[in-house]
C-alpha cells in the first residue's frame, strides 16, 4: 500500500507541495513512484522558471513510462534537487523525502484546490 503522509497537499495528477513559509517543495507521491517503476531519469526546469498551476513543468521517466509533472501551484523555481540527475532512483526510494523542485508560492490560495492526506488517500483508494 502506498504511503500518504499528513500535512502535505495533494493533485489529481499525483504529485504533492510541503509547505514551508512562502516555499513549497513539490514532488511526485508515493503512489506515482509506485505506479511508474523504477525511474530512470527526471526533467527539471532551470532555477527562476515560473511555474504554473495545473501547468506541466517537467517530466518523470521510469523503465515503463514517461510521466508528466503537473505543477500543483505557481511560483518561481529556486531551487532544484540535483541529487536527482545523478540518481533518479532516489524517488523510488523515498518519493517524500526527495522532492523535484522548490518554488517561492505566488498565491498561497491555490493551497485550497489541493487535497489534504485522508482526501488523496481516498482518491487512490478509488
Amino acid at each position: 500500500m502506498s504511503k500518504v503522509l499528513e500535512g502535505l497537499y495533494y493533485s489529481e495528477s499525483h504529485e504533492f507541495v510541503k509547505v514551508e513559509g512562502e516555499f513549497g517543495y513539490i514532488g511526485i507521491t508515493d503512489y506515482a513512484q509506485n505506479a511508474l517503476g523504477n525511474v530512470v531519469y527526471v526533467d527539471m526546469p532551470e532555477v527562476d522558471d515560473e511555474v504554473e498551476a495545473g501547468e506541466e513543468f517537467g517530466a518523470v521517466e521510469s523503465v515503463k513510462a514517461a510521466s508528466d509533472l503537473i505543477s500543483p501551484v505557481s511560483g518561481t523555481v529556486v531551487e532544484v534537487n540535483e541529487a536527482l540527475e545523478d540518481e533518479p532512483e532516489l524517488i523510488n526510494q523515498d518519493a517524500f523525502e526527495n522532492w523535484i523542485i522548490k518554488v517561492e508560492l505566488s498565491d498561497k490560495a491555490e493551497l485550497d484546490n489541493l487535497m489534504d492526506a485522508s482526501a488523496y488517500q481516498a482518491f487512490i483508494e478509488k
